[in-house]
């Protein structure tokens, strides 16, 4: 069945809603001009407060390099349903085992990327079974709990959450100025009235659990190297949200091929989309070679 996005998909893809085991996410899909093979398949997962459309400017340059990108929206998040007030509904656990699910609908072995929460999130599924995916980014995700600044913001944004409607917290949000982990890269891709649309979306047991984890993640980078799959850790060379100096040294524990994009902050993926799609086709290039 197609949706009917609020942000139109961008040229070459298309938007439906991905059928699991687990139920339906909404996706943006897109895959090499007819007639070309596909050197290989990609899972991208977005933030907190996120969406598929975080990856927009990613689908055209990896299509050229013969990559077909799926980018979905998590359970609760945008235009993928979940229970309103079930926080249990959205603990990681749960969140990774659709993780699983959405490789599975896939059928074939996935490089997997996590932006930020996502990567947390993939990191688990990751965790959970590594046999679905070829590879693992961290795209600006760090070792454990986010920077205390924006522990501060996430915790604000959950006091309100509980005294307020979604459309006063939107207005509140707007008022102030998202921080980097509230309002999510897209709000530059489109007007006001689509960026609404994409927070209201959301629905708020889902902001409340993933913010909590947000706040509260364990360090499982040890775990996490014993895993053998390829890893990478991307980040812009800027990022209050881990501070690079931290993912440098998380790269270093987990013995994964290493990139800064200059001119970036939270999300190369939207800042400097040409440099962050060249630096992730790279690595996958490089995992096929291997």
């Amino acid at each position: 069945m197609t949706s009917h996005p609020a942000f139109p998909p961008p040229p070459g893809a298309r938007a439906y809603r991905l059928r699991t085991g687990r139920g339906e996410f909404a996706a943006v899909d897109s895959s090499p001009g007819e007639g070309r093979d596909v050197a290989g398949v990609v899972l991208m997962l977005p933030g907190f407060t996120g969406s598929k459309e975080d990856f927009r400017l990613l689908h055209e340059p990896l299509a050229e390099r013969g990559y077909r990108l799926v980018a979905v929206d998590g359970r609760g998040q945008h235009e993928s349903d979940g229970p309103e007030h079930d926080e249990t509904a959205y603990a990681q656990r749960e969140l990774a085992r659709d993780v699983q699910a959405q490789a599975a609908a896939l059928g074939v072995p996935v490089h997997l990327v996590g932006h930020s929460l996502g990567g947390q999130i993939a990191r688990a599924a990751v965790l959970l079974d590594h046999s679905p995916f070829l590879s693992f980014t961290l795209m600006s995700s760090g070792p454990a709990e986010i920077s205390v600044s924006q522990q501060q913001r996430v915790k604000l944004l959950r006091d309100a959450l509980a005294v307020m409607s979604m459309d006063e917290v939107w207005e509140a949000i707007r008022a102030m100025g998202p921080p980097e982990e509230v309002g999510g890269p897209a709000r530059g891709f489109g007007d006001e009235e689509q960026m609404r649309r994409r927070w209201l979306g959301n629905k708020p047991a889902q902001l409340l659990a993933t913010g909590r984890q947000l706040c509260s993640e364990p360090d499982r980078v040890a775990e996490l190297a014993a895993v053998p799959l390829p890893m990478h850790v991307l980040s812009g060379a800027y990022d209050d949200t881990w501070p690079v100096p931290v993912l440098d040294d998380m790269a270093v524990r987990l013995g994964a091929h290493r990139t800064v994009v200059e001119g970036a902050e939270h999300s190369p993926n939207a800042e400097r989309p040409l440099p962050t799609a060249h630096a992730l086709a790279d690595f996958w290039d490089g995992t096929r070679r291997g």
